[in-house]
């Protein structure tokens, strides 16, 4: 029999037989469903790591110097977390040194931040506020822009002028229904005026960045910020590409073990973090978690397969005396084997396609329910169907090789 005429065939029986062709499907529908589903969470959540929470945090072609890493996610042991607390703070007399032989076309800021009490006359209560301390290039590595009022400027920034650009959120709790710009703000007692108001940076998981306040370093908000006010959270320095990047960072490394006065056969007691150390041990949980979205799954491809072989050995019995009609017509082994084998591939084939069809749909319907991103794999939906297609293959297998032995005498007497 012709390739196409068996998958009509095929096709023609799942249309007879509605009720045995979904209990055949349902397997592997479910299992490739959930395949797709988890997958394409996981593949969303990655994206967003990497575009959305660690870009926020990272800006592109950007490192930061800090006495220990911002972002630990993983296993971090107890003696690495003691060598942490030992390694010494950064000051701002670290500045100047480790920013002097950087080029002339690489960006750089210092900041602090902590989450401080802030007033104002329009607001019941204080709120708690995310305040960010900075100097230099801040506003232009950030892409940070304002949709009212200003950013601070270079002279506000070296003066330490008590001005603050306020986030979205934070505009919101503290001048409910007001425009902020122009308004005055306090914080540990200290007025600030509102120059500017920024623009929203969206949220992750749930969670708002708007609800902060940028403010010079020099002015007297970073007492609040760290235990002594000379202490620096970090620098944060921008290059024009990733090669350039990468001799920075040597650049800064060398003159911060100057500055230690560190031994060769001594580690670094400060740490540069780029965006992809961030992404690390994300990287590998990612790996996990595409497998855990892959073995799952296979649980329900295994029933699937099984009842795809036991609907098949049902069909091999129900068409013997035309299995019989066929042989006594001249068709050889081989091709009633073909007949059967395709028939049971063209099985798993449809059920993994409105597997995936339903798997795009559940992964889109918790991205809308849920703060879990989604975004669907295309190298997914290629392992989902041919995982229904091999699921149906290696199931017919059987069924097809007892049809193709059965004796054309025998198969016509069968009624």
């Amino acid at each position: 029999m012709p390739f196409f005429d068996a998958i009509r065939l095929a096709l023609s029986t799942i249309r007879t037989q509605k009720l045995k062709s979904a209990f055949t499907l349902l397997g592997v529908c479910i299992g490739v469903m959930f395949l797709i589903s988890v997958v394409s969470i996981v593949e969303g959540m990655g994206r967003y790591m990497e575009e959305d929470l660690i870009g926020k945090l990272i800006a592109v072609n950007t490192f930061e110097l800090r006495h220990r890493p911002n972002i630990n996610i993983g296993d971090v042991d107890q003696a690495t977390w003691e060598e942490y607390r030992r390694r010494p703070r950064l000051e701002v007399t670290d500045v100047e040194p480790a920013t002097r032989g950087l080029p002339d076309d690489t960006k750089w800021y210092i900041y602090s931040d902590a989450q401080v009490s802030v007033s104002s006359a329009a607001s019941t209560k204080p709120r708690t506020v995310q305040v960010t301390a900075v100097d230099g290039d801040y506003f232009d590595v950030k892409k940070l822009g304002v949709t009212d009022g200003r950013t601070l400027s270079e002279q506000e920034l070296a003066r330490g002028e008590k001005v603050v650009v306020i986030g979205p959120d934070a505009a919101e709790r503290l001048f409910p229904g007001l425009d902020p710009i122009g308004r005055e703000i306090k914080m540990g007692g200290v007025p600030y005026r509102v120059v500017g108001l920024a623009e929203s940076q969206g949220k992750a998981f749930g969670m708002s960045f708007d609800n902060f306040l940028v403010t010079s370093f020099r002015s007297p908000a970073r007492r609040l910020l760290n235990s002594r006010p000379n202490i620096v959270d970090a620098v944060v320095i921008q290059s024009p590409n990733v090669m350039a990047m990468q001799e920075n960072m040597e650049t800064v490394r060398a003159a911060m073990r100057a500055q230690r006065k560190l031994r060769p056969a001594q580690k670094d007691n400060f740490a540069l973090q780029t965006a992809d150390s961030a992404l690390e041990f994300w990287n590998k949980i990612k790996k996990y978690l595409v497998l855990a979205g892959v073995a799952l799954p296979a649980i329900g491809l295994v029933v699937g397969a099984i009842v795809i072989m036991n609907i098949m050995l049902v069909a091999v019995a129900e068409r013997t005396r035309e299995i019989g009609i066929r042989k006594a017509l001249g068709a050889k082994r081989r091709d009633i084997l073909l007949q059967f084998l395709i028939e049971a591939s063209t099985l798993g084939t449809v059920g993994s396609a409105i597997g995936v069809a339903l798997g795009i749909g559940l992964a889109q319907f918790i991205a809308i329910v849920s703060p879990l991103p989604a975004s669907v794999a295309p190298w997914s939906i290629f392992v989902g169907v041919a995982l229904g297609a091999g699921v149906g293959v290696i199931s017919g297998v059987y069924p097809a090789s007892r049809a193709s032995r059965l004796d054309p005498i025998a198969a016509l007497r069968q009624e």
